[in-house]
C-alpha cells in the first residue's frame, strides 16, 4: 500500500530531518499545528508533498513518538491514510485507535489531537471547503444551516470500495511528468464526489417521489444523474425497494443488472457527445472521467464492444 501512494522520490520535501523543519513546512501547506515529541530531537523526519489541482497530497512520518494538536481546520477537510504504525485520536468524548489502512476524515470545525508511534506513517489530503461546497450545489443535495459534516470519522480503507485504487491513480497523475491542468481537475471532482457519496454525512439527497417507484422513474432519474457515482444498491435505497426486488424489475424490464444498465446509458451518452459537433468536449478523457470512466484503456474496450468502434474514431468521424 504505502509504495503505491507518493512513491516518487520528486516529491520528497524533506528526508531524514529535523521534525521541527517538517512541523514548520505543514504549518505551511497543510494547516497550523503544533507538534510535541516524546523523544529528543533526531533527524527522523520524511515528507512527500504535491499540490494537484486544489487538493494537497502529503505522506509523512516524524520518526518518533508524537503528538500533534490543531486548533479547527475551517477551510479544510483532512483525510488521513494510515499507512504504517499506529495513531491515536482524540475528538471530544470520543477517541479511536487508528491501525494501518484504516482512514479519518476530520471537519473544518473539529479540533485536531492526533498521537502516533514512532513508526507510524500516513497519508494526507486536503481538501478546500469550497470544493465540497461546489459539488453539493452542482448535485442539489441540500446541506443544513452549519454546513457540511461527515458525521462519522473513521473506516477501514478497505469497506470503501475502489477509494484506494483512485488515490493511488490521483498520486501517479500527480506525480507524472507531463501536466494536464483540466484531467487534475476532474480527478479532484471524482475523489470529492467520491468522499460525499462512500462517508456518511448530513446532507440530503433528492429521492425518488414514490413509495415504490416504477421503472420508468427510476430510468428517468438516471438519465438525470448519469455523472453521479450510481450503483444498484444506492437506486434501492433511494426507491424504497430492496436490493433483490430491484435487481428483479431491471432483469424483468430490461434484461440486464441496475449495474449493467447504468453503464449502458452512461456509454450511451459519451458516444452522444462525441458524435455531436455542438458538444463541448474536445478530449475523450476528459468527457469519460465526467461519466465515471477512470480507467480509459478499459473504457475503450467496453465502448468498442457496445459500438462497433473506438472512442476515437467516433470522434474522428465528427470532426
Amino acid at each position: 500500500m504505502v509504495e503505491q501512494l507518493l512513491s516518487n522520490q520528486q516529491s520528497a520535501v524533506f528526508n531524514l530531518a529535523d521534525p521541527y523543519a517538517v512541523s514548520g513546512y505543514v504549518n505551511e501547506h497543510l494547516g497550523s499545528h503544533s507538534i510535541h515529541l516524546s523523544r529528543s530531537q533526531a533527524l527522523v523526519s520524511n515528507l512527500l508533498h504535491r499540490k494537484f489541482a486544489n487538493l494537497d497530497l502529503c505522506r509523512i512520518s516524524y520518526g518518533s513518538d508524537v503528538r500533534v494538536t490543531s486548533p479547527a481546520l475551517e477551510n479544510f477537510y483532512h483525510l488521513q491514510l494510515l499507512l504504517r504504525g499506529h495513531c491515536l485520536w482524540r475528538n471530544y468524548k470520543q477517541e479511536h485507535y487508528l491501525g494501518a489502512g484504516e482512514l479519518l476524515i476530520i471537519n473544518p470545525d473539529d479540533r485536531v489531537d492526533l498521537t502516533g508511534s514512532a513508526d507510524c506513517e500516513k497519508f494526507i489530503l486536503k481538501i478546500p471547503t469550497s470544493v465540497m461546497a461546489s459539488i453539493c450545489r452542482d448535485q442539489r443535495w441540500g446541506t443544513p444551516g452549519q454546513g457540511l459534516r461527515f458525521v462519522e470519522s473513521c473506516y477501514r480503507i478497505s469497506e470503501l470500495e475502489g477509494f484506494f485504487d483512485l488515490l493511488r491513480m490521483v498520486c501517479a497523475e500527480a506525480e507524472a511528468s507531463a501536466s494536464m491542468p483540466r484531467i487534475h481537475e476532474h480527478y479532484m471532482q471524482i475523489v470529492a464526489s467520491k468522499l460525499l457519496l462512500m462517508l456518511r454525512t448530513n446532507l440530503t439527497r433528492p429521492e425518488l417521489n414514490a413509495s415504490l417507484a416504477t421503472f420508468e422513474q427510476i430510468a428517468e432519474y438516471i438519465r438525470q444523474n448519469l455523472k453521479e457515482d450510481l450503483c444498484g444498491d444506492e437506486l434501492a435505497r433511494r426507491a424504497h425497494m430492496s436490493p433483490r426486488s430491484l435487481y428483479g424489475l431491471f432483469e424483468r424490464t430490461v434484461g440486464l443488472t441496475p449495474n449493467r444498465y447504468i453503464r449502458q446509458k452512461k456509454l450511451e451518452r459519451v458516444h452522444a457527445c462525441l458524435s455531436d459537433p455542438t458538444c463541448g468536449y474536445r478530449n475523450i478523457t476528459e468527457l469519460a472521467m465526467d461519466y465515471g470512466f477512470l480507467h480509459l484503456g478499459r473504457f475503450s474496450e467496453i465502448y468498442r464492444r457496445q459500438f462497433g468502434e473506438l472512442p476515437t474514431e467516433t470522434l474522428k468521424r465528427r470532426q
